[in-house]
This record gives structure tokens, sequence and C-alpha cells, in this order.
């Protein structure tokens, strides 16, 4: 037990009530990353200079293809958590998958839920699906920066007992000090993923389609893989198989699938063509 604990900043989950509407912070976490990541994407589109010459979409077809993205994460996330994380639950309370102001999405899921729309746009406005897919990877992780610092105020997802000096209780998660993994996560899967996906892509990684797409695969699913040492498993799942967590069982064909876009992307170079 440490000496000192840093208390828990409660915030009140509910960032305001407007009448009957209850706006939390969970729900603003996805409209800045998507706000945000809309007008980092727009911005790299407009540098041709990253492309090698004219970017392969034009800004109105990023600005549609939004609304498919933004289904793509809220589907496919609460999708995979109910699958990978607690469909005997919900099998048994059925009204509550519709309950997205309680948590509980998946970013494997997510993940999954924003190549099916990647693939369907880009195939719907003639769109290289590649070169979609690696805008869409570079705007991710400020999606993923305020998804965590959500998921610490709200209390939840918490990490593992400790007797680190920055230790915290929390109100749900018993009398133990405790890691705060969400902020570890939002700093390695969020903030660190960002910097190095903006430095490659000023090094000029956007020339080789898919390179973006393997790089951020390959480490989200590291930084994940490291960050679930110090997260508490979750309660209905604990340590499955080798002691492993369901993050990191899940981070293993992430991490192959990367492996395989980067090893394509430097076998095969750029073939431009303006939209």
């Amino acid at each position: 037990m440490p000496l000192f604990v840093i208390p828990f900043p409660y915030i009140d989950p509910v960032l305001v009530h407007i009448g009957p509407l209850a706006i939390r912070w969970y729900a603003l976490a996805y409209i800045c990353g998507i706000i945000f990541g809309w007008f980092y994407s727009r911005a790299i589109i407009r540098k041709d200079r990253l492309w090698g010459g004219a970017a392969p979409l034009k800004l109105i077809d990023f600005d549609d293809f939004v609304l498919w993205v933004t289904l793509g994460i809220i589907l496919g996330g609460r999708t995979g958590y109910i699958l990978f994380y607690n469909l005997p639950h919900f099998v048994a309370h059925p009204l509550e998958i519709f309950e997205l102001w309680n948590g509980g999405m998946s970013f494997h899921g997510g993940f999954t839920g924003c190549v099916i729309a990647v693939v369907l746009f880009a195939r719907a406005r003639g769109i290289p699906i590649l070169s979609l897919g690696d805008l869409t990877c570079a705007a991710a992780p400020i999606g993923i920066f305020f998804g965590r610092l959500a998921n610490f105020i709200n209390g939840e997802l918490w990490g593992r007992p400790t007797d680190v000096p920055w230790a915290m209780v929390f109100p749900n998660g018993g009398p133990l000090p405790r890691h705060p993994s969400q902020l570890y996560e939002a700093t390695l899967e969020g903030l660190v993923l960002f910097i190095l996906l903006a430095v490659m892509i000023r090094l000029g990684a956007l020339k080789k389609p898919g390179l973006i797409i393997g790089s951020f695969a390959c480490y989200y699913a590291v930084a994940r893989s490291f960050s679930e040492f110090f997260r508490e498993p979750d309660a209905q799942l604990g340590f499955l198989w080798g002691g492993a967590t369901m993050g990191q069982l899940l981070s293993i064909p992430l991490f192959l699938v990367g492996a395989g876009f980067i090893i394509y992307a430097l076998k095969h170079p750029l073939e431009h063509k303006a939209p």
C-alpha cells in the first residue's frame, strides 16, 4: 500500500442537462474525436506534396465519408463489445444493447466497423481503398485519445492494484489503489500513436498506400497489449489463456494483419491517379 494515494478527481459523467436530455462526457469524446479527426484529415487532403501529387480523393468525398465511418465505429464497436466481452449479459438483457450512454464499446470491433465503412464507401465512390484507409487511420488516434479520457472521467476500465506514487482509488474499483490505466492508454494509444503517424506522413508514408494502416494496426496492438499488463481485466471475463486478457488476444490478429499491410505497401509503390 503506497504512503500517498492521489484522490480520484470525481467528475460528473453528465456534462450538462438540457431539460430531459443529458449530454455525457462519453458522448462528447466521440463527438470531439470525429470533429477533430475530420478537420485533421481535410488538412492532409489539401497538402498535395504529402501524396506525391493531387490527393486521390476530394474534400467533398471525405465530408460524405464522415457519416459512414461514424456509423462503422458505433455499430462495430458496440457489436464487438457484445460478442467478445459480455454476450451472456446482453442475451439476457437485449434492450441494454441500445444503451450506448452506459459505455461498452470495443476498439477491435470499432476498427472492424471502420474497415467495412472504408471498403464500401471507397468502392461506391471509386476511391483507392488503401488511401482512404490510411487517411482514416491517421486521424483515429485523436478519437482514441478522447475516448480513453472519457473512460477515466467515468471511473471505468481502471487498472490493477499497485503501490506506485500516482495510484488512485476509483469510486467503483474497491478500496485498493490502482493504476490509472486509462491515462496510460490515452497517452500510448492516442497521443504517441498520433505523433508517430504524423511524422510518417510528413516523411512520405502516404505515397505507399497501406503503410499507415499497417503501422497503426501494429503499433496499436503492441501498445494495447502492453497497457493490458496494468489494466484490470473485465470482471465477467477475467484472465484467459495463459493469463492473457481479451484485449491482448484480439491484438494478435490485428498485429498480423498490420504486418501484412506494411509488407504489401513496401513492395507496391504508389500508382498515382488524380481524382
